[in-house]
């Protein structure tokens, strides 16, 4: 017997079809209007599964909460639902398997849910690791480039010849208790002070994601390029200096982007979320966030 569709399921369920965007015949997402359409709709119970201590072969928190809402709706005919987190992918290939549940109490199609579904885990991958690439970035440029330098880089000239400040950069000039919008106003100092964060390598709390459990990167050196070079700065007419630090990867459901996602009311509250993710400090101790890179 093939697998119900997912319109199927989802009207079942009191799902509109417009409220339901397909990812194939078998799942979908759903708007978040339904949750203003039903927000004066009798409210439900709610039942946490956590903390269980898995067989040797992994059945634990999952199975448990799939076979309960199965038994609540086709044992004792009520509506239920089970909320399960799409799995990491990083112990899919292991004896455990993907968090999809075991048995007959299990999350299908099991190998797409495995395997990243809908593309969100890779999204929020990549939203991490853009910004673990803008923060070398902007570290090693610091590091080979004087202050009017930098502020050039950070806010070029337009057509008519004109610099202007995007809309993020004026967040940063709030920031430091800069009151000005044309970037031709700003003083040496203030000019320094915008596009030089200087953020202390020892103090980065950023690492960058892989959903895959790879052990060996768990612990990495940066930056160990021929060309990932600056001058030193005691002796700018000798050798240069390679740059390169301690870092690592984490696993991509583990990272702050991913608990930002998950804890989001809407895009406008993601968006604020995210900028406000601190990823060290300057050398002064002052925590420099997403919005200041």
């Amino acid at each position: 017997m093939g697998l119900p569709s997912i319109h199927t399921i989802a009207s079942a369920a009191g799902i509109h079809a417009s409220e339901l965007h397909p990812w194939g015949p078998h799942k979908a997402k759903v708007s978040l209007s339904l949750l203003e359409r039903t927000r004066n709709s009798k409210r439900g119970h709610y039942v946490v599964c956590t903390g269980i201590n898995p067989t040797p072969l992994g059945e634990g928190k999952s199975t448990t909460t799939i076979g309960l809402a199965q038994s609540l709706g086709a044992s004792l005919g009520l509506r239920s639902f089970a909320c399960v987190r799409q799995p990491s992918m990083g112990p899919t290939f292991g004896v455990k398997g993907g968090a999809a549940g075991g048995g007959y109490a299990q999350v299908l199609p099991m190998d797409e849910f495995n395997l990243h579904l809908t593309g969100d885990v890779h999204a929020v991958t990549a939203a991490n690791n853009l910004v673990a690439a803008a923060l070398d970035t902007r570290m090693f440029h610091e590091d080979s480039q004087k202050d009017e330098a930098l502020f050039r880089r950070l806010c070029p000239e337009g057509g008519d010849g004109r610099r202007k400040f995007a809309p993020i950069m004026l967040r940063r000039l709030k920031k430091l208790g800069i009151a000005k919008t044309d970037p031709a106003s700003l003083t040496a100092a203030e000019r320094g002070a915008f596009a030089r964060l200087d953020i202390d390598p020892a103090t980065v709390t950023w690492n960058r994601v892989l959903d895959v459990c790879d052990r060996h990167l768990r612990g990495v050196r940066v930056g160990v390029g021929p060309k990932e070079t600056v001058p030193d700065r005691a002796d700018p007419g000798g050798p240069r200096l390679q740059h390169d630090r301690e870092s690592g990867f984490d696993i991509a459901v583990a990272s702050e982007v991913m608990a930002v996602l998950a804890l989001t009311t809407g895009v406008r509250d993601m968006r604020e979320r995210l900028g406000a993710m601190v990823v060290g400090y300057s050398r002064k101790g002052e925590a420099v966030t997403c919005d200041d890179l």
